[in-house]
């Protein structure tokens, strides 16, 4: 990736631009690319995690798309030219050439001299690139490498009186149909370089398109952990300042001389843009459980196709777009202030994500599982947490477990339903996406547990093998209390397994006994999800959202209502309709269902609070505040208590695993006071 011209900085530019190589190489041997030479070229070291494939594969896929989509328009023309600026050590050239796509194309790649001299000299070293590129020319200048239909020059692209004339040296020509690639490049120099870069290519060529994939959305959660991952590599991202959105980044080559420009960001390009197959084929390729942060770094990345003079006009993301989701805002009623509970130290333990709190008493809130912090290291979360308050304050209190037996070793997503004062059933969850989920288990607690008691807070864990032990096997799932005939039950739904991506399937487990009970259900089934809410309302179930079979957020709200005879499904009509959202946590008060935090697809948002009156279906969204935060806050992953007689809602845990970024977790448990908008409802 090219870069401002320091040395120091330059070299860590194009530390980048090695990792970013090599984790394509790593996605390319899973066989999310077919692609055999980028192995040669950036070398086979350690396998990069699935979350990192997928994200270097929908950048290869939609680098590819518009590429494609340029040799196939400009086919009948004489003459055409690829610019690749920033290259590294890509392998586009070869990819094209090695399947005929090249007849009437020139390749030209420019980085930095060294890189440039390290890629020509791998060329030349290995035979199967050096037969594809053919005899090579003399190398004059700033020009590496010179074969018939690929030059590879060595020039810093913010030296823009260089790069014309390397570019005149390797006889390029301003008159033919050119494509320019910037692939994650500009951002990292300074704007008012880049900007240069992007006029003098419009006022140079006379046909011309351009290529950019970088980043955007700088100033939420995601985006400011992103950025800070830049910052301590010595990598900033100067576009995001000036440039944070779809409509900035649009504007921007408007008003440097391109004539036609679109932009989308990269869930909007996998949803659009790659096929249904292949988009089952990507998702099905290794186990995967990290949807949050795929779709988080999808929507902090961006596609732009410009061009100018090109007739036909040259449009290749408009041909695929539907509806699209993305950039339009989302309408935000006014805000509700987030408080940091002031419980640093308290709180060390609540460091987690993918983890359960329940109020199991009133007062005492019980936190279990999740990935987090513990001992010095990230790993799954063995230990149980208890937040008691005391006082008017949440303090923390020991938990000691008793015969915690082989069963135990931490589990994410699963779910906690306090049944009495004393006991409480864990059912499902997963330790890796790989495995099967885990059954369930009884957790005991002393009777009565006072403040006093804070110090000592037992639980005994009590292995389970029941004939229901099939219903528990998922995780992503969720378990809620519902009345039929005077009796109490746990309706579990939804989830995934190891198999099956998404399940739509149910089971009523008799909350004493827990055997299976089959119950009556009628109504139009929901389809499958998991990552939804649940909540107990008027005996019956709300369920909220969630991810659906596709990948894909689902806006759909049922109701699972109470009959005669067992229960029947309707659907909750609201207008507006709900932006589709999974990961978020819900709570139910005075017929109103409050839906907090979680994932959405509107990128230039993340979700607050949003109250869908269950009475008028009247939908309404909240912004959460964070200004009195000194971290950012991530709402997904995370628990929730809301706390109904001080109209308190406790928000605890949450983030995640950021993309190649670095893992975040929110900090500590954070306050939200509600009585403004359950009131004003």
């Amino acid at each position: 990736a090219g870069g401002a011209s320091a040395d120091s900085l330059s070299r860590q530019v194009q530390g980048t631009g090695d990792s970013s190589a090599l984790s394509k190489s790593s996605a390319a041997e899973r066989g999310y690319m077919r692609d055999r030479f980028l192995g040669l070229l950036a070398g086979r070291r350690r396998r990069r995690a699935p979350l990192v494939h997928r994200g270097y594969y929908v950048r290869a896929r939609a680098v590819d798309h518009c590429v494609q989509d340029f040799l196939l328009k400009t086919q009948s023309c004489a003459r055409t030219q690829i610019l690749s600026l920033g290259a590294g050590f890509d392998s586009l050239y070869f990819r094209l050439k090695d399947v005929g796509l090249l007849s009437h194309t020139v390749v030209c790649e420019v980085d930095f001299p060294n890189v440039a001299s390290q890629k020509a000299a791998l060329i030349k070293g290995i035979k199967e690139l050096s037969l594809l590129v053919g005899d090579a020319g003399e190398e004059l200048g700033a020009i590496a490498f010179s074969g018939k239909d690929y030059k590879l020059l060595g020039v810093d692209l913010s030296e823009l009186s260089k790069l014309e004339k390397a570019l005149q040296e390797a006889g390029l020509d301003n008159e033919v149909p050119t494509l320019f690639l910037a692939e994650v490049v500009l951002t990292y120099m300074e704007n008012s370089r880049s900007d240069a870069l992007i006029q003098w290519a419009a006022e140079h060529f006379s046909q011309a398109c351009f290529v950019l994939y970088e980043q955007m959305h700088p100033e939420d959660p995601f985006g400011h952990v992103m950025q800070r991952h830049f910052s301590q590599l010595n990598s900033t991202l100067h576009s995001l300042a000036q440039y944070p959105d779809h409509e900035t980044q649009r504007r921007r080559f408007l008003q440097k001389g391109w004539s036609e420009c679109s932009v989308m960001d990269m869930n909007e390009f996998f949803t659009f843009c790659v096929p249904e197959d292949e988009q089952r084929r990507v998702q099905a390729l290794e186990p995967f459980d990290e949807y949050e942060e795929w779709h988080l770094k999808c929507s902090h990345y961006f596609v732009l196709t410009a061009a100018k003079g090109m007739k036909p006009s040259w449009t290749p993301l408009l041909l695929n777009m539907g509806v699209l989701c993305g950039d339009g805002p989302v309408s935000m009623s006014e805000s509700i202030t987030a408080s940091a509970c002031g419980m640093q130290s308290e709180a060390a333990g609540l460091r987690r994500y993918g983890h359960h709190s329940a109020l199991i008493k009133p007062n005492v809130i019980f936190t279990t599982g999740g990935f987090g912090e513990e001992d010095g290291q990230h790993r799954r979360m063995r230990n149980f947490h208890v937040l008691i308050k005391h006082e008017g304050c949440w303090k923390a209190g020991r938990v000691k477990m008793e015969n915690c037996g082989k069963r135990w070793d931490g589990r994410l997503y699963h779910t906690v339903s306090s049944l009495s004062n004393s006991r409480a059933l864990m059912v499902g969850g997963r330790t890796s996406p790989s495995d099967a989920a885990l059954g369930m288990l009884w957790l005991k607690f002393p009777e009565s547990s006072t403040a006093l008691d804070l110090r000592d807070f037992t639980v005994e864990l009590v292995d389970l093998q029941t004939v229901a032990e099939p219903a528990a096997l998922r995780w992503r799932h969720s378990t809620t209390e519902v009345m039929f005939r005077g009796e109490k039950y746990l309706f579990i739904y939804g989830g995934r397994t190891a198999t099956q991506p998404v399940l739509g399937s149910w089971h009523f487990l008799h909350a004493e006994e827990l055997p299976c009970t089959v119950i009556p259900v009628e109504g139009p089934v929901p389809e499958g999800r998991h990552s939804h809410s649940a909540c107990t309302w008027r005996g019956g179930v709300l369920i909220a959202g969630g991810l659906g079979a596709a990948e894909q957020p689902l806006g759909s709200v049922f109701f699972l209502r109470k009959t005669e005879h067992g229960f029947q499904w309707q659907t909750v009509e609201m207008h507006p309709p709900l932006v589709p959202r999974y990961s978020h946590t819900a709570h139910v008060h005075e017929e109103k269902l409050l839906l907090v935090g979680g994932v959405w697809f509107h990128s230039s948002s993340v979700p607050g609070i949003t109250v869908i009156d269950l009475m008028t279906g009247l939908c309404t969204d909240y912004v959460i505040s964070v200004e009195h935060l000194e971290w950012p806050l991530m709402l997904h992953n995370h628990s929730s208590v809301f706390l109904p007689d001080e109209k308190e809602l406790l928000l605890i845990g949450g983030g995640g695993n950021c993309f190649s970024f670095g893992t975040h977790f929110n900090t500590e448990p954070v306050s939200l006071n509600l009585s403004n908008i359950l009131i004003g409802h």
